[in-house]
């Protein structure tokens, strides 16, 4: 038993003084891999951070540049928009589709002026009606036609803009390049889209870039739809992107903006028949009591005072029929 006692003894002391030399090391090996794996994962979470920051950077400065775009883009609509209300005759002649000159217009304007004035102080009116008359007729309705020419050439555009939209994503998603989906439009497409699209293809064949031929399309058919389609292709052209996914949710835009004006338009009928009806109330009027009571109704037409008060009442009935319309005109 003491035997079996001294080899125990001196087995645990071995072991105990083994285990003494040899904990440090293994205390030291462990704590080396420790900081080893520490060093491995700060590594690998630098670089991850890095990753994340570059990534970061690059969104933020792509952001930054469209961000930088669009005030650009503002501040030229800003300016464009004033253009196109300020817009000179011969633009609006040349916005109408007519091949009429500034300076035809000018003089056909003032014959009609000079001839609607002798027609009246030949039919036994005053001086001063007879002026008025001629006023209205040379300065009033050649701009109100050429108003009414340019609206309606704009109305068949925004009709048939959508779809060379259509045909421009179409285009673009089979592998064609924009030039070329223009250079259709200009040739298979109604007017007035084709003509107004061939100017834009001719200004590319002139050296002009992208964004200014059609910022060119916009001053030649100053519309929303023209203008959502500038603002589109300068962002592209400048920013980058899918033109031809831009271009699909812009062509979807331009349709639901149609369907509204049509339920808009249809709701606004009622309405434009009663303004229609109480603008034309008074000259109706006016004419029935001309067929029942001539000379009663002719001392408006005969006397000064008479003359006087039928200004007052063209005026008034301006302002009224101006305000009627501004009631029952809606924008787009």
């Amino acid at each position: 038993m003491i035997t079996i006692a001294f080899v125990v003894l001196v087995t645990l002391a071995i072991g105990a003084l083994a285990y003494g030399v040899v904990e440090p090391r293994l205390q030291l090996e462990k704590n080396a891999k420790s900081r080893l794996g520490h060093y491995k994962q700060s590594e690998t979470d630098a670089v991850s951070k890095r990753v994340a920051r570059d990534r970061l950077n690059e969104v933020a400065k792509r952001r930054k540049t469209i961000q930088n775009t669009l005030d650009d883009l503002d501040s030229k609509q800003k300016a464009r928009n004033q253009k196109a209300r300020d817009a000179s005759l011969d633009r609006r002649i040349a916005q109408a589709g007519l091949k009429t000159t500034l300076r035809q217009f000018v003089v056909f304007s003032i014959g009609a002026g000079v001839f609607a004035f002798l027609v009246s102080f030949l039919l036994g009116l005053s001086a001063l009606v007879a002026l008025g008359v001629g006023i209205a007729f040379g300065f009033g309705l050649p701009r109100w036609v050429l108003s009414f020419l340019r609206k309606r050439r704009q109305k068949k555009f925004s009709e048939e803009f959508a779809n060379a939209v259509d045909v421009i994503v179409r285009g673009i998603r089979s592998g064609l390049p924009l030039n070329d989906t223009l250079r259709m439009i200009a040739a298979e497409t109604a007017e007035p889209v084709r003509s107004e699209f061939a100017r834009v293809v001719e200004g590319l064949q002139i050296g002009l870039s992208m964004t200014e031929a059609v910022e060119r399309l916009y001053q030649n058919m100053p519309l929303p739809e023209t203008n959502f389609f500038a603002i589109v292709v300068s962002i592209q052209s400048q920013a980058g992107g899918n033109l031809g996914e831009a271009l699909a949710n812009l062509s979807r835009v331009l349709r639901d903006r149609k369907k509204m004006k049509g339920k808009i338009q249809a709701m606004s009928m009622e309405a434009k028949a009663s303004g229609a009806i109480i603008g034309a109330l008074p000259f109706i009027v006016g004419f029935l009591v001309f067929l029942s009571s001539p000379d009663y109704i002719m001392i408006l037409f005969q006397t000064q005072i008479g003359n006087i008060v039928l200004l007052c009442a063209a005026f008034w009935m301006s302002i009224g029929i101006f305000v009627m319309r501004n009631m029952i005109n809606f924008d787009f």
